[in-house]
Order: C-alpha cells, then structure tokens, then sequence
C-alpha cells in the first residue's frame, strides 16, 4: 500500500495542495475537467491510478479506513465493516462523464454512505450469555 501512498503524494506536490482535503478533491475535479478532452487512450490508465490514489487518499485522511481489495479483486478503500469505496472508478467516470460524475460529488457522499452503512448483524437466534441451563447433552439412539 506504500506505493498507491506515494503516487497520491506525487499527485499532491503536482496539484500543489498543501493537504489530502475536500479543497484538494476541487483542485482534482477542476483539473480532471481541464484534462479530460486532451487525454489519450495510452496514458488513460495511469492517469486513472495515479489521480485515484490521490482521491483514496484524501477519503482517508478525512474519514478513515485503509487500502484494501475487496474479495473480486477489486482495490478500493474499505470505511468500517461495510462500506467499501472504489476511487479509481470515480476518476474514471469523471474522466468519462465529465461534471456529471465529478470526483468532488462522490467525495461528498462518503458520510452519507457510512450513516447508511447496515449494522452489523447480530444472530438474534441465540441468546447472549448463553444461560448455564442449556448445556448440550449428547443424543441418545
């Protein structure tokens, strides 16, 4: 995880942001907006990873939670037990969509998803502490 770490920093000096912050997300918004027509099918990809570590990174910072990949594989942020967020996707709906998908709008809607997030779930069948009565007795045939 230290090298998506480093690309967000590299990212951060290139963007010239003091800070992993929702002022940063709007430089990242604004500049993916400048960038979106010039850029090439070649260099897509590592623009992708390169601005969705900086986006990871600024979701972490704010609101928590680590790198991980989910179980397809899938490397995004994982907030808590429940709520896992794919930055890279985000860039590239931007990228692709413009505005419509802005990196700043999904940005925002990070706590609106972890106060949506289930609790976690609890097996209500079986009482806790178990009473000392209940202990099982093997069966008799």
């Amino acid at each position: 995880m230290e090298e998506l770490r480093a690309a967000a920093e590299a990212v951060r000096q290139q963007l010239n942001v003091p800070a992993f912050d929702e002022a940063a997300v709007r430089v990242l918004t604004d500049f993916i907006e400048t960038q979106r027509e010039a850029l090439g099918s070649v260099d897509r990809p590592n623009v992708i990873n390169a601005l969705g570590c900086f986006l990871g990174e600024c979701i972490i910072r704010t609101f928590g939670g680590s790198w991980q990949s989910n179980p397809a594989g899938v490397m995004g942020i994982q907030l808590g037990d429940h709520t896992f967020v794919r930055p890279f996707e985000h860039v590239d709906r931007q990228l692709t969509h413009g505005l419509t998908e802005s990196v700043v709008g999904f940005y925002q809607s990070v706590p609106e998803r972890l106060a949506s997030a289930p609790p976690a779930r609890r097996l209500t069948w079986i009482p806790l502490p178990l009473p000392a009565t209940t202990a099982r007795r093997p069966l008799n045939r």
